[in-house]
C-alpha cells in the first residue's frame, strides 16, 4: 500500500500534535482496512472519505482504487492520478468536523 500525506493533513498533526498517538492509530487503522472504516462523502465531497478519530474530529482520505472504480477520477482529477498506484490511501485533511471538510 502506499500512502500519501497531503500538505494540509501534515499541518493539521502538527496543530493537533496533543492526540498525535490516537491519530497515527487511527491513520495505521484506514490504511490497513480502508473501506469498511470510511464514511464515503456526498456532493461536492464525492469520492472522498471520512473517518472519526473522535467525536467531531475526522480525517478525510481518498483511496486511489475505489476512487478510480467508481469514476470518481474523472470529478476529482488529482494532479498525480495517472502517477498513483491502484493501491494508493491520500490522506487529505483532519481536525474538527466543519475545518476537515476543506476542499485539497
Amino acid at each position: 500500500m502506499e500512502v500519501i500525506f497531503s500538505d494540509a493533513f501534515v499541518e493539521s498533526l502538527k496543530k493537533h500534535s496533543s492526540i498525535k498517538k490516537i491519530i497515527q492509530k487511527k491513520v495505521d487503522m484506514i490504511i490497513e482496512n480502508p473501506i469498511p472504516l470510511g464514511e464515503p462523502l456526498k456532493g461536492n465531497f464525492r469520492g472522498y472519505y471520512s473517518c472519526p478519530v473522535k467525536k467531531n474530529f475526522l480525517i478525510v482520505y481518498l483511496y486511489c482504487r475505489l476512487c478510480r472504480k467508481k469514476g470518481d477520477d474523472k470529478t476529482i482529477v488529482c494532479a498525480d492520478c495517472n502517477e498513483c498506484k491502484e493501491e494508493t490511501i491520500k490522506f487529505v485533511d483532519m481536525g474538527p468536523h466543519d475545518k476537515a471538510y476543506r476542499r485539497p
